[in-house]
């Protein structure tokens, strides 16, 4: 008898069942493929050694000349740079793995199927494991729809790394999100030509449009087309594919070599859950306890459908745990940080001008272009801002565009959480000659005390 049974070895199964071992509790994780879910093996890490390969290349071919840095005949290899991404991607299983063992997580591989609330059956040994309480952590698939799924060879985000053997010369991103961004990166910082199809008015639709705007000229600066409140119609395949669009100015056909949906992901719910008796409102709902309808039984991460971030999974599977153990805990998500690693990098957390009342705010904001770091650094694109509170000062929102930003988003973070104020970070001495003197010119500037604008 397990104390408890987590499905899914993903960023908050895996969490959820070493946080339930420091408590005490006997757990097994049941894992069908490889530990580290979708984050460690087709999302965050694979995608962020890949960028990093980019942004390095990116980096001499644009700045080795201004720094005196004398760097002739610059190439990539692909294998070389696909090397480094699963050698990254092996470290973090393995290390996953090691924590299971150290944590003495019974780790059983199979696809689980459920009973009931108490019994799981491992498919491929038709072995039944009873526990008092389920953790469902079934993590998420890439959406994919008609036309796309009509189609042969259309990429989402698993194929690139599944099926990547060589650079594609042009490709066609549909979807201006993350993930459409992060890869559009990718593959125009290596030269490659690039479209951005977005059907909202910007990339970037959950952030503030000027942070959108600074990313878009970025991109467009690397060569990248984007195209915004524009339609896909359809999409065919003959020696290349031919993606017909629709916007403002009408209808028009684009074409690459690949086509990628980055239209984000859908929770992967199987059969048995929903047999299972559990309440789904497009994902599996549950409390802020991580509780569902049924009695003990918990959901966590991308399953549920709501905030799809690996770092939101992690900490919703720490929430479980202490519950399962009967420690009281709740989530607040009023402080979730969401990242990107578009160069500049972006990160933002707390609330969005776009949703607040402009008579009620007060906005302060530093451009990158005036940080002393920045300038050794050849770095001139992005900004900090801060949404307040007009009349307590409180921080409601925080966000940045920048080298590092997906580093620096904790002061914001920490301080939309624990409601500090702009004179409370304002007055924190911030190191000279740093990044992090934009986020306090953003804040002296919110109090109309900017020294360095």
């Amino acid at each position: 008898m397990y104390d408890a049974i987590v499905i899914g070895g993903g960023p908050g199964g895996y969490v959820a069942a070493i946080r339930l071992a420091q408590l005490e509790k006997k757990v097994a994780l049941i894992e069908k493929n490889n530990l580290g879910g979708t984050c460690t093996n087709q999302g965050c890490i694979p995608t962020k050694a890949i960028l990093t390969a980019a942004h390095l290349y990116s980096d001499i071919i644009g700045k080795s000349k201004k720094f005196g840095i004398k760097v002739d005949n610059v190439s990539y290899d692909l294998a070389g740079i696909l090397k480094h991404m699963n050698k990254s991607i092996t470290m973090s299983r393995k290390g996953i793995e090691y924590l299971m063992k150290k944590n003495n997580i019974d780790v059983m591989k199979g696809n689980a199927i459920i009973k009931d609330k108490n019994h799981v059956e491992i498919e491929e040994s038709g072995e039944v494991i009873e526990g008092k309480n389920l953790v469902l952590a079934h993590g998420s698939v890439p959406a994919i729809f008609p036309p796309f799924s009509e189609v042969e060879g259309i990429w989402t985000s698993d194929d690139v790394f599944n099926n990547m053997k060589e650079l594609p010369e042009s490709i066609v991103i549909v979807g201006g999100g993350v993930i459409g961004v992060e890869f559009a990166t990718f593959f125009s910082s290596l030269g490659k030509k690039v479209y951005i199809v977005e059907l909202a008015d910007h990339i970037l639709p959950f952030e503030d449009a000027d942070i959108a705007q600074e990313v878009k000229k970025a991109l467009t600066k690397k060569g990248v087309k984007v195209l915004e409140k524009t339609k896909v119609k359809g999409v065919s395949k003959e020696e290349i594919y031919k993606v017909t669009i629709e916007s403002e100015k009408g209808e028009e056909i684009i074409e690459g070599e690949k086509v990628l949906l980055a239209v984000g992901r859908r929770p992967y719910i199987p059969e048995d859950v929903k047999a299972l008796g559990v309440k789904i409102e497009k994902g599996v709902v549950t409390d802020k306890r991580m509780r569902t309808n049924i009695e003990n039984v918990y959901a966590i991460g991308d399953i549920r459908a709501q905030i799809m971030l690996a770092h939101v999974a992690m900490f919703e599977g720490i929430v479980a745990a202490h519950n399962i153990a009967d420690e009281e805990m709740k989530m607040d998500y009023s402080a979730v940080p969401s990242i990107i690693f578009s160069s500049p990098e972006v990160a933002s957390t707390g609330l969005k001008e776009k949703d607040l009342d402009p008579e009620k705010i007060v906005i302060g904001k530093f451009p990158v272009s005036a940080n002393g770091r920045a300038r050794t650094m050849e770095e001139r694109e992005g900004f900090a801002k801060v949404i307040a509170d007009k009349e307590t000062g409180k921080v409601l929102g925080f966000a940045v565009v920048s080298p590092s930003a997906t580093d620096m988003i904790m002061e914001g973070v920490l301080a939309v959480k624990h409601g500090l104020t702009v004179e409370e970070i304002e007055n924190d001495i911030h190191p000279h000659p740093t990044l992090t003197e934009t986020i306090l010119g953003a804040f002296e500037d919110a109090e109309g005390m900017a020294l360095h604008i």
